[in-house]
C-alpha cells in the first residue's frame, strides 16, 4: 500500500468519525468539532490522492491551504454564533428539551445576571 492511499484512507476514516459525531451528539461545540473533523478528513483525502504523473499536483495542495484558512475563519464565527446562541436561550442544544432529554440550560442565578 502506497504512502498516498494510506493517507486518502485515513482521510476517509475521519470523514467517517466526523459524520457520526455531526449526527450523534447534540452539543453544539461538539458538532462544530465534528463538522471540522471531517473538513480535516476531505483536507486529507485531497492531498493524499493529487498526484500529477506520479508527483504531486500543486494546485490540490494550494486548495487545501485555502480551505484551511477558511476553516478557520468559519470556525471562529461558529464559535462567536454558538455564544451568543447561548448567552440568548440558555441551552447548548439546538432541541427543545423533552421529556426524554435532560436538559442543558444554565442555572437561573446566570441567566438573570447576565447581560447579551
Amino acid at each position: 500500500m502506497s504512502t498516498q492511499l494510506l493517507y486518502a484512507f485515513a482521510g476517509v476514516a475521519l470523514c467517517g468519525i466526523g459524520l457520526f459525531g455531526f449526527i450523534r451528539l447534540d452539543h453544539l461545540l461538539r458538532k462544530l468539532l465534528a463538522f471540522n473533523l471531517m473538513g480535516s478528513g476531505v483536507f486529507l483525502v485531497m492531498v493524499g490522492l493529487a498526484q500529477r504523473g506520479g508527483e504531486p499536483d500543486p494546485v490540490p495542495q494550494a486548495l487545501v491551504l485555502t480551505g484551511i484558512v477558511v476553516a478557520i475563519a468559519a470556525t471562529a464565527l461558529a464559535v462567536v454564533l454558538i455564544r451568543r446562541y447561548y448567552h440568548l436561550s440558555g441551552r447548548t442544544t439546538l432541541a427543545a428539551p423533552g421529556p426524554e432529554r435532560k436538559s442543558t440550560t444554565k442555572p437561573a442565578a446566570d441567566r438573570e445576571g447576565a447581560e447579551v
